[in-house]
């Protein structure tokens, strides 16, 4: 397992940092993620063999974020 922490833009309530969490967590290979849309903070631990951070970026923009 590998652990990522990605800087999101744009959340701004809790709303926005569920939707995040859950499109993360339906790629396979996520293990856990751990997410705060206040200090736009996201820690990602996944298996690099199903996974990937450009995955992870990918699922972060189709909801509509950025990734600093």
């Amino acid at each position: 397992m590998e652990k990522v922490s990605l800087k999101v833009v744009g959340m701004t309530c809790s709303h926005c940092e569920e939707a995040v969490k859950n499109a993360l967590l339906s790629i396979d290979g996520v293990a856990s993620v751990a997410i705060a849309f206040h200090d736009e903070h996201a820690e990602i631990e996944y298996d690099p063999k199903k996974a990937d951070q450009e995955n992870l970026i990918k699922a972060i923009e189709d909801q509509g974020y950025g990734v600093a």
